[in-house]
């Protein structure tokens, strides 16, 4: 046989497979009206597995075997969607419970940051709730989020990624750790100047205080003048102290929002490395609620320790045509060698196709929390 011939018999064999493919999918809509009626699981992982060594028995050579696997691995994934889609469809996955809303409010409302008067989270809060909002500033993130927890605070503002140093790790862990939800976000753009006393000038400098990432930032300017570099909690705090000690020979790494707090002089603007470096701030709340024409979705799942788990969670946003944008893995405490996967892609928490993908990974991950919908 020619190649011509070969690749027409590969066709005729498609087609067949097409059709035994739909013949099969019509008998799994039955199992899942079955299922409907009956509050059975759709996924039986001791069935499945039984089926894929039945079936790769059948097969006459290894290289075989592992195909046959693989490829009823992906006919019984296929047939779980189309059966949890049918399962919601018929009003048997459990609500969301997310109140969808016009807008999030930013009058008469109380919000906390994290850092001292002058850091970039306060520039954040502002540009989001404006000028004249009713804030506080407490030292750390968890802080942050036990306020607005406990219900002393409505919103908290907290960095969680930054353009070149990356994430706040701290900051998903918490997101797990509290039933606290992302309802909006604030792209900051950073820009860190040195800055110092009314009398001090640039030559003066002996030493630099600053958060040490953005002693990092700012590495070429800082080495090339040979000035000593002492890290701080924040940047806020590095404002704060060189306003408070008066010394002309000392200078902080901060913002220009922290000059304007503290009265300090900006002695050079855009010190930092990269003049393109940005952070996004999120905006936190205990009340799980989402802008009506919200487009981005934050998850966090947990799946099992063993090969194709995460390819299998995975399947559920191509399944339902979902663009994920960002996948991150921090690992679990007191579980070595377990981690867990903060996802975010695009949607609304009333597409269909969401609440397709959502239903499907929480009957088949070990744990998926909704981190926020914004």
């Amino acid at each position: 046989m020619d190649l011509t011939e070969l690749r027409q018999e590969i066709d005729r064999i498609d087609r067949e497979l097409v059709a035994l493919y739909e013949k099969r999918m019509e008998v799994c809509r039955k199992v899942a009206e079955y299922k409907i009626g009956s509050g059975k699981k759709v996924l039986d992982k001791e069935r499945e597995k039984d089926k894929i060594r039945t079936v790769q028995e059948l097969a006459h050579n290894d290289f075989n075997r592992c195909g046959v696997g693989e490829l009823f691995e992906q006919i019984m994934a296929m047939s779980r969607k189309l059966q949890y889609r049918l399962l919601r469809e018929n009003g048997k996955a459990e609500e969301l419970s997310f109140d969808s809303v016009g807008e999030i409010p930013t009058d008469r409302v109380k919000v906390v940051f994290q850092g001292a008067e002058g850091a970039y989270s306060q520039a954040a809060m502002v540009e989001y709730f404006g000028e004249d909002v009713d804030s506080y500033h407490v030292d750390s993130f968890r802080e942050a989020m036990v306020e607005i927890a406990e219900g002393k605070a409505d919103f908290a503002v907290l960095p969680i990624e930054n353009s070149t140093a990356g994430n706040i790790t701290d900051v998903y862990d918490l997101l797990m750790e509290f039933d606290n939800y992302i309802v909006g976000e604030q792209v900051i753009r950073i820009r860190h100047c040195l800055l110092g006393t009314d009398d001090s000038r640039v030559e003066d400098i002996e030493r630099v205080y600053a958060h040490p990432q953005a002693l990092m930032q700012c590495a070429h300017y800082l080495n090339e003048r040979g000035v000593q570099q002492i890290g701080m909690k924040n940047n806020a705090f590095a404002a704060r102290k060189i306003s408070e000690e008066g010394d002309v020979h000392q200078a902080a790494v901060a913002g220009e929002y922290a000059a304007r707090v503290y009265g300090l002089k900006v002695l050079e603007e855009g010190i930092n490395d990269c003049k393109t470096n940005a952070t996004r701030f999120i905006i936190v709340s205990r009340r799980k609620m989402f802008l009506q024409n919200a487009r981005k979705v934050s998850i966090c799942i947990e799946i099992e320790h063993k090969s194709g788990a995460l390819y299998q969670a995975l399947s559920h946003f191509i399944f339902n045509g979902l663009n994920m944008n960002k996948i991150e893995s921090r690992p679990i405490e007191d579980k070595d060698w377990e981690y867990r996967f903060f996802i975010d892609f695009d949607g609304n928490l009333e597409d269909d196709a969401v609440k397709n993908a959502l239903f499907g990974l929480q009957e088949e991950c070990s744990r998926m929390k909704i981190l926020g919908n914004y």
